[in-house]
């Protein structure tokens, strides 16, 4: 039931008076003076959703956007379920307001009995991840919001000591039932303003960072160094601790692009600050010409997705996270040792790691999307060693382990920067390894289609009609079986996507699945053909298909 303009001011005005913040008091009070009621509603009509992702919102008072208010509460909530006595690290970006959200979680946390570890600086969540392993903390938070534009802040809660965690799942993000029972605690706390705030906030250990950049150095980089990188953050807070992490490892410090290589929460060279965007990695990529790089790597404003370019190739040529994906795992699967070893990838990536996997000898788990899964991936004895999601985001551990349950843009990049080096002294590049793979794996050729809408009916009526009449075929590839994935298939926790297999002139695969963060239905596409010919006439061949499968999907969305 829609509610009336009267009913959201009078809650306005409440929010108003317990809001701790003046300028999200200030702001609000112009609001309610201008008489905008749909403005109002906006704000008051809902409120942000805590879930296993978090928050994530537009900055701006009231209970439907990030603010001091609503992180206080979220503390409140991530007290009550870590419990009185718990050590909680606090990290957070150089987003705008973060670090006073982080200092404002910090005092709720300390107020309720908690031992809040406050990072020294904005930094990556990679960082915080290690850190709650490190200080055997009960939980983390990461005030941050990732690639999202300069408009919006968030909050991570990463699992450590509580919540039932099971042992070795330190430093992963929570998974449910604790994403609900931090929730209902939010709900339940009280306004901002009466909330107990306390003043014993502990700073983080001195050289923590610095272990964290020793700690990632040590993955199965390999022993080439000889490799010129082109490096940028993205306006955001990567760069020293990357830098640092390539010191340490005896990687040549890489070059950077200036005008994006300081933190800069108004991102003013990249307004969607994410490298999967058309556009973002051009500055890196001419840069990286200019220099005569072997390869182009991006971060993500909080380090913890990576970016591929070569930056040599016709045009330049920026990698998929497949690719970059199938280029990791292989190098990891040669650097490591042992039966135990399993990697895992998730139900939208392509299906090129098991194949990897199976050449390797060790066992390829699917997970849902998400390295809250992926890094849980594995059975009694196993031994994680690599994860990845097509969404730029990989996990890497070696025989020693893995520094970080989450993903890591900064460790990544050393082990890609490594295969680079180990390709360049043979006289190759990555462009020629991804060929390798082509012929002995098959030539796997991914793409995307997304339908973006404000109505979430129509969403969940594609679905519906999808479920009821499966499609004989998608453009040129018949339909050969279909998974779905509602009802929890082969032991994964339920999620609403489907997949369809494909075969006809290739082997190919749809899945679609409603985005978990944005208002869009996502369509993953993937067509597999052998190599027997040259292969670029191969990937022609594939990218037809690929660019038919696109119109018909987009035809079915």
């Amino acid at each position: 039931m829609e509610e009336t303009a009267a009913v959201l001011r009078d809650r306005a005005r409440e929010w108003l008076a317990h809001d701790p913040d003046p300028a999200t008091r200030a702001e609000l009070a112009a609001l309610l003076d201008s008489g905008d009621d749909a403005a109002l509603a906006d704000r008051f009509g809902a409120h942000l959703e805590f879930g296993t992702a978090g928050l994530r919102g537009e900055l701006g008072a009231g209970p439907n956007r990030m603010n001091t208010a609503v992180a206080m509460r979220a503390a409140a909530g991530v007290a009550e379920w870590a419990g009185p006595g718990a050590v909680v690290a606090v990290g957070y970006d150089a987003r705008h307001r973060s670090a006073d959200f982080a200092r404002a979680t910090a005092e709720v946390l300390a107020g309720a009995g908690c031992r809040p570890v406050l990072l020294p600086g904005p930094l990556p969540t990679p960082v915080l991840a290690y850190a709650v392993r490190r200080l055997r903390a009960a939980a983390g938070v990461m005030v941050t919001a990732s690639h999202n534009p300069a408009r919006d802040s968030g909050y991570k809660v990463f699992q450590g000591t509580a919540g039932g965690a099971a042992p070795g799942e330190a430093g992963a993000q929570i998974i449910p039932p604790s994403d609900v029972e931090i929730s209902t605690a939010i709900d339940a706390a009280p306004f901002a303003d009466e909330l107990p705030r306390g003043t014993d906030v502990t700073p983080a250990p001195e050289g923590l960072t610095a272990e964290y950049a020793a700690a990632v150095a040590a993955l199965p980089i390999g022993d080439d160094r000889d490799v010129r990188v082109c490096y940028t953050p993205l306006h955001g807070v990567g760069g020293p601790v990357l830098r640092a992490a390539f010191a340490e490892a005896g990687i040549p410090a890489p070059y950077g692009v200036a005008e994006q290589d300081d933190p800069d929460p108004d991102f003013p060279t990249a307004p969607f600050p994410n490298p999967e965007e058309p556009g973002v990695m051009d500055a890196a990529m001419a840069e990286g010409r200019r220099v005569g790089a072997d390869i182009v790597l991006a971060n993500d404003p909080d380090a913890d997705r990576l970016a591929v370019g070569v930056p040599g190739a016709p045009g330049g040529r920026l990698l998929t996270g497949d690719e970059v994906g199938g280029l990791l795992a292989e190098q990891v699967l040669r650097e490591t040792s042992g039966a135990d070893r399993v990697v895992a990838t998730t139900i939208v990536s392509a299906g090129l790691l098991p194949k990897i996997a199976a050449a390797h000898g060790v066992r390829c788990a699917e997970t849902l999307t998400g390295f809250k899964w992926l890094v849980r991936a594995g059975g009694p004895g196993e031994r994680n060693v690599f994860s990845y999601e097509e969404a730029l985001g990989y996990c890497i551990g070696g025989d020693d382990g893995r520094p970080v349950l989450d993903k890591d843009g900064i460790g990544a990049a050393l082990v890609l920067a490594g295969i680079a080096a180990r390709a360049k002294r043979a006289g190759r590049t990555l462009l020629d390894l991804l060929d390798d793979q082509a012929r002995a794996y098959g030539l796997h050729r991914t793409g995307q289609v997304s339908l973006r809408t404000d109505d979430a009916a129509r969403i969940a009526g594609a679905m519906e009609r999808l479920r009821a009449d499966t499609p004989r075929a998608f453009g040129p590839l018949e339909v050969e079986g279909v998974e779905d994935f509602a009802p929890g298939l082969d032991g994964l926790p339920p999620t609403d996507a489907l997949r369809y297999r494909l075969g006809g002139g290739a082997r190919g695969r749809v899945t679609l699945r409603p985005s978990g963060t944005e208002p869009k239905l996502k369509a993953y596409l993937e067509v597999v053909l052998p190599v027997v010919d040259e292969i670029d006439d191969v990937r022609r061949e594939a990218d037809a298909y690929l660019e038919e499968l696109k119109e018909a999907v987009a035809r079915v969305m």
